[in-house]
């Protein structure tokens, strides 16, 4: 069972607590845990990062499809179980609109067709305008968790070595 990253991940690291001018090693942490097999993402939130135009974006297009996975076979069906769980909900129609047009329906159906474990800043609500991926993974019993939790599970050290300092 490997992670998939939401983009709010890679976005909110890149513009926070983990730019890359400052804090490199995240970022090779991600590329080194990716090259193991335990994290990825989807073709859309790369596609979402590419148009951003930015570091972040090159970052990116430097990690290709070994990073972000397109859609597979096994997809497919996910993504009618994912559509069927949020139109049984209590969502506004706009709001399940908006959804299904969405990267987080592809990250969630991916996770559901592969049992990764979806990684998002995102928390979970019982609103009904907006459709929120922890909300639909638990629905779908898909396991949602925060990066910091990723990152301590995974034993992540970002250590500065004060010899080259």
């Amino acid at each position: 069972m490997a992670y998939l990253l939401d983009a709010n991940i890679f976005i909110q690291a890149k513009n926070l607590h983990y730019g890359m001018d400052f804090c490199p090693a995240f970022w090779d942490w991600l590329a080194d845990a990716n090259q193991a097999g335990e994290l990825y993402s989807v073709e859309k939130v790369g596609d979402e990062l590419l148009a951003g135009n930015d570091e972040l974006a090159l970052w990116a297009g430097r990690h290709g499809k070994e990073f972000f996975l397109p859609p597979d076979d096994a997809t497919i069906p996910a993504l009618t179980t994912t559509a069927q769980w949020v139109r049984q909900q209590n969502y506004r129609p706009d709001a399940v609109n908006a959804f299904l047009q969405d990267t987080d329906y592809f990250l969630i159906a991916f996770a559901l067709a592969h049992k990764h474990v979806v990684v998002t800043h995102e928390i979970a609500s019982d609103g009904i305008k907006r459709v929120k991926i922890p909300t639909v993974c638990i629905g779908l019993k898909i396991k949602c968790i925060g990066p910091y939790q990723m990152l301590r599970n995974q034993r992540a050290k970002f250590v500065l070595d004060r010899r080259t300092a």
